[in-house]
């Protein structure tokens, strides 16, 4: 059996999400037996202690806040690991590959992880006892790997705002997010205010909540805060439910696609027609990314 997740763009909280409880089913509770480290730059704890803390250890589990997993360890330890642009985490054995993160493209999964592995975009990998592998791939060497202990995984978490998924993510708490003094969509992307929506939810969000994305947070009345909130936690949840949004091949164990592409109502979709309106979709750069809106119907 095979499960393929490959995402042409950063991976966002629902993909971050389904890659946690795909490999939750493959690695855990495996003894660490060997590592190879084909790029130290990737790492950013000292490699000694990576290989100190990993070597003859397990994964009792995975965990995650935004977009980072979190591999917990025995004794008060934990593997960071953060995708970002170009990462990828591939799981292989005799008999499953799962491939999760940004996809380098091509019709087949053996383009899209960048060639046989190990490949030229493997930076660490992690063989286990039962000969099966945990590749971390990272084209454009952005994402990263990070052994830390409780205290600094406290520090880190502290760092991160609200996230949809958790029950810190109240309309309380969000409104309280919302009063900054500068646009809706730059405050959604902001991961210190609201963790793990990315470009392609923010947009999708503010459509479903009928807000221009131009539009100052704190200008938003409570009704149309409570929209914004509804949406965001209505889409994460369907997008989850998807298994996320893919624009390259996608296949699941059973065959399936990765289908919150097929709910996407502005994202990638300038000059095409509203869905709500029928007015033109349009594409303009908000807080250093591209953002897709109707101005028609999006106030």
């Amino acid at each position: 059996m095979a499960v393929f997740y490959l995402n042409k763009f950063m991976p966002e909280l629902p993909e971050v999400e389904t890659i946690r409880r795909d490999l939750a089913k493959k690695v855990l509770n495996k003894k660490i037996k060997s590592l190879e480290i084909l790029k130290t730059a990737s790492i950013k704890s000292s490699v000694p202690e990576f290989k100190r803390v990993l070597l003859n250890s397990h994964f009792k589990e995975i965990d995650r806040i935004g977009k980072l997993l979190i591999f917990v360890l025995p004794k008060d330890k934990f593997l960071l690991c953060h995708l970002k642009m170009t990462g990828q985490l591939i799981y292989s054995d005799r008999t499953s590959l799962v491939a999760g993160g940004h996809s380098l493209g091509g019709k087949n999964l053996n383009d899209q992880v960048g060639g046989t592995l190990p490949n030229k975009a493997t930076r660490v990998v992690i063989n286990f006892a039962d000969k099966s592998h945990l590749f971390f791939n990272d084209q454009r060497r952005f994402g990263y790997l990070k052994i830390v202990d409780g205290i600094e995984l406290e520090k880190i978490k502290e760092t991160y705002g609200i996230e949809p998924l958790q029950a810190n993510f109240t309309f309380p708490s969000f409104i309280k997010a919302l009063k900054r003094s500068k646009n809706i969509k730059a405050v959604l992307l902001d991961q210190s205010l609201i963790a793990g929506i990315g470009n392609i939810y923010a947009d999708e969000a503010l459509f479903d909540a009928q807000l221009n994305p131009s539009r100052q947070a704190l200008s938003l009345s409570p009704i149309e805060g409570r929209r914004l909130f509804s949406s965001i936690k209505k889409l994460i949840a369907k997008a989850i439910s998807e298994r996320g949004t893919t624009f390259n091949s996608y296949r699941d164990g059973a065959g399936g696609y990765g289908n919150f592409v097929k709910f996407l109502k502005v994202y990638g979709r300038k000059d095409e027609r509203c869905p709500r309106c029928k007015g033109r979709i349009k594409k303009i750069k908000l807080a250093g990314r591209g953002t897709h809106y109707c101005p028609n119907c999006q106030k």
